[in-house]
């Protein structure tokens, strides 16, 4: 439930209280995929969706970010889809975003700085 969980954005909250009122499970930034390492094998740069729907075995990432600054998170995910090929990641960008305050009336919450 939505309620038990901190989540980093207001419309991450707005995702998960649709997903509960359709009975859609989930779970909130659950893994953490290692993208790069430094050469002493520490985590370099790593990458964690924002929600994980196991009846779909998929991820989901939602971006509310000005589009300009919405390059590096593809990167991520290219890269995260070399390394893991298995994975499946879909991202929700901020246009999906106000879609879907328009369709279900939400009150949408200002666009996130990075």
């Amino acid at each position: 439930m939505a309620d038990d969980v901190r989540f980093a954005h207001a419309s991450e909250r707005h995702l998960a209280d649709l997903l509960d009122f359709y009975a859609v499970e989930w779970e909130y930034e659950p893994v953490e995929f290692v993208l790069s390492w430094n050469p002493d094998g520490s985590v370099r740069s790593a990458f964690r969706p924002d929600f994980w729907l196991p009846t779909h075995r998929c991820f989901v990432e939602l971006t509310t970010m000005n589009q300009k600054l919405v390059t590096r998170k593809h990167a991520k995910i290219r890269r995260l889809h070399a390394l893991y090929p298995d994975v499946m990641v879909r991202l929700l960008h901020l246009r999906d975003y106000q879609a879907l305050v328009a369709k279900y009336d939400l009150v949408q919450v200002p666009r996130a700085a990075a």
